[in-house]
Formats: structure tokens, sequence, C-alpha cells
């Protein structure tokens, strides 16, 4: 062999050695620094709602004499499952479970195990994934508070938030987020209708039925004690709802540019329909509706927001409007359910509209993205898959939110008497007061 065909043979060869490792250099994921800073933004603004949007938005709506009570399981709850997420529930949300994996994910994450700096889910470091996910795992039982709110014993919510967190929140999220089987069917649910709203508003239902009616309901008035605090809080959420929709699409890119504006859109269109109806049936507009109807607006837009078009939008906000309004109107003033603040009717009945009209509004013809099975699914098609989704979710936790209220009745008990309910919260249960004057 001459020299230069042995000099041949040695650059082929070590070109066959280095192109694969380039490759699988290139194929390697690697950290985007604007995709980390929209969603450091993102977990920030989710983490508002909450605190102190949330808080507020609740504190307002209920009476004087509870109004720390809410404040307290506001934070207690963002404590208790920030220290939970930590330890476990994290893995068996978004972990890998093995061969149960359609299921629950797995413990192989416990206290973030393997999670560290230089950690990457996608393209982001898995630290902020995880707490963005936190934020969502925090709101979630926050929700249900409205549905027992002013009733309640302090020892008997943490608990409950506790088992609900890891019996109700995880499994659904691991189906619907974490690659379960709901995923895997096709459901769509982009930012939290079946994950978050559905869940959290047939629990708050479910929990308003158990613990039954305030005493005096509904004979006596209970209007709220601070409508501009409940506002200062509703707006914190409109705010904040950015980082929840547009935050997930854990991206810094159209997706999250166009999910940002339906949710906008929807809001509006939901704050602008409750108001007029709420005009033409009672001859005045009111904030407290317009407020309401720009959650059920929020709400319902949640799960189609990183799906649709602003048509959809539009439709959808003016539909949760409509919807939300009347199903808010029938349940006080017809069925009675003492749902302290209109968790089931605005969230799950927005949720539920929101999740099914996703598989209408996502078609391509309307706008929207398409579905996960392309072309061949028909809008019927996803639209029983959506279903499906819902069905499954308002039945996990009714019957687990039941079953969990009955144990830790037994245990701790659920209900303040009624002269500790007369008396309020505040002072019955932490021995203050939410105003000196």
């Amino acid at each position: 062999m001459t020299a230069q065909k042995h000099h041949m043979l040695r650059f082929f060869t070590m070109l066959l050695l280095v192109v694969p490792a380039a490759a699988s250099a290139a194929e390697a994921p690697t950290l985007n620094a604007a995709n980390t800073a929209w969603m450091l933004t993102s977990t920030a603004l989710v983490l508002f709602m909450t605190l102190p949007g949330l808080a507020l938005f609740y504190g307002g709506l209920v009476r004087t004499k509870n109004v720390l009570s809410v404040l307290m399981q506001c934070f207690a709850i963002t404590g208790v499952v920030s220290v939970l997420w930590v330890l476990f529930a994290y893995g068996l949300a978004f972990g890998d479970g093995g061969a149960a994996n359609a299921w629950i994910g797995g413990l192989e994450k416990s206290l973030l195990a393997g999670i560290g700096v230089g950690t990457l889910k996608g393209n982001i470091p898995e630290t902020v994934f995880a707490m963005f996910q936190m934020t969502f795992a925090i709101i979630t039982p926050a929700l249900v508070v409205g549905g027992y709110a002013e009733r309640m014993k302090f020892s008997g919510m943490l608990l409950f938030s506790i088992l609900w967190l890891l019996l109700v929140y995880v499994p659904v999220c691991h189906w619907v987020w974490g690659d379960g089987w709901l995923a895997k069917l096709g459901v769509m649910d982009f930012a939290g209708g079946t994950v978050v709203h559905v869940n959290a508003g047939v629990a708050a239902l479910v929990a308003a039925l158990v613990l039954g009616k305030r005493k005096g309901f509904p004979e006596t008035a209970m209007p709220p004690h601070n409508l501009t605090m409940a506002v200062t809080g509703a707006g914190m959420l409109w705010v904040g709802w950015f980082g929840f929709n547009a935050g997930s699409a854990l991206a810094a890119d159209g997706s999250a540019g166009m999910a940002m504006l339906v949710t906008h859109t929807g809001a509006a269109a939901g704050a602008v329909t409750w108001m007029l109806c709420e005009w033409i049936r009672f001859g005045k507009p009111s904030v407290l509706g317009i407020v309401t109807g720009m959650v059920a607006g929020l709400g319902t837009i949640t799960p189609a927001s990183g799906f649709v078009g602003p048509m959809g939008a539009l439709a959808i906000g003016v539909i949760a409007g409509l919807a939300c309004f009347a199903a808010t109107n029938y349940m006080k003033r017809v069925l009675h359910i003492d749902d302290s603040l209109d968790v089931f009717p605005v969230h799950g009945v927005g949720g539920i509209l929101g999740t099914t009209l996703t598989g209408v509004f996502a078609a391509t013809a309307l706008g929207g993205v398409g579905y996960p099975g392309g072309p061949a699914v028909t809008m019927g098609q996803q639209v029983v898959t959506q279903l499906i989704g819902v069905g499954v979710t308002l039945l996990w936790s009714g019957v687990l939110t039941f079953v969990l209220l009955k144990i830790v009745d037994a245990l701790t008990g659920l209900r303040v008497n009624v002269e500790e309910e007369t008396e309020g919260l505040d002072t019955v249960l932490h021995n203050e007061t939410g105003y000196n004057l």
C-alpha cells in the first residue's frame, strides 16, 4: 500500500468515527435560554395566581368573619403541596412508572433525585419544569376551597387536601400530561381543562353536598364582604393566567403567542357575555358578575388554548359566559346547592365545555391546529375522545372526593359546629380577625 493510500484510509476511518459522534452530539438536547427565561416567568405568574390572586379573590367573596380563614387555607395548601411535590408527588405525576406507567409514574424522582443544575426536560432545565408543574398542583386543590368555604375545620381541610392531591390530582395529571393512558388515547388538554378545572369543580361540588349548606343559606343573604379585594384578586388571576396557558407551550414560540392571544380573547368574551346576561336579566350589570364571567372564560379556554385560533376563542368565551351564568343561577336559585364561591358552575362547567369544544374548534377548517391523530381523525371522533377524558375525570374525582371526605370526617371531623360557624372561622380556628376598625 502506498503512503498516499494509507493516509486516505486513515482519513476515511476517522471520518466514519467522527460523523456518528457529531450526529449524536447534534441530537443531544441543549438548553434554550429564551425558552428557559419564558418558563421561569410563567412559573412565577402561575404561583402569583394562587398567592395572592386566588387568595384575594376568594377572601373578598366571603364574609368579614371568615376572610382570614380563606387566606390561611390558600397559604397552607401552597406550603403543604410544595413539600409533597418535592418529596414524591412530582415523580408519581411525571416519572416513569414502568409497566404501570399508563396509570401512575414512579418514585425514582423522589426528593427530585437525579435532577441537577444541568438536567434538562426537552430544552429547559427540569428544575424549571418541575417547579412549573408544582404551581398547577398548588392551585387545583386551592380552587376546591371555594366549595366548602366558611364551614370546614382547618385540620380537616389540610388532611383532605393532602389526600386529594395524592389520590385524585396526581393520577389524573399523569394520565393526561405524564404520558398516561388518556394522553395515548388522544385527549387534548393543553393547560388543564380536565386536570385542573373539571377535577377541582366536581370535587368542590361533592364537598358542598357532603358538608351541607352554610347556616342560613339560602334564606339569609351572604354578599361578598369586600368586592374591591375580590376584583383585585380577579385582575391578578387574569394576568397570571397567561403563564398558566401560554407557559404550557413550554417554549417561547408561536404556540405560546397564540395561546396568550386566545386566552385573553376567551376571558374578554366571557366577561362581556356574563355582563350582558346579568344586565338583561336583572336590569343592572354587577362588578361581581363581570369578574366571574372573566374567570369562566379563562377556565373554559384553558384546555383549548394551545389548539384553537381567535375565532374558536371568541366562540368558547361567549359559550362560557352563557353556560356558566345559567349554571350558577340554577344551582343557587333552583337547586339551592351551597357551593359557596361557585366553583362547579364556573370551573367545573367551564372545564367540561372547554375540553369538549376543543374537539370542535381545534379543527383546521375552524382555524385550529388539527387533531393528534392527523387528518384521518374526524371532528366527531375527537369530540368523543374529549368526552371520555371529561367523563373519566368526573367519575374519578367525584367518587374519590366523596370517599376521602368520609374518611377525613371519621378521623378529624369536617365541619365546625353551629356556634363556631356563627362566630366565624377567623376567631374560632385562628384566634385572629381580618380587620381591627
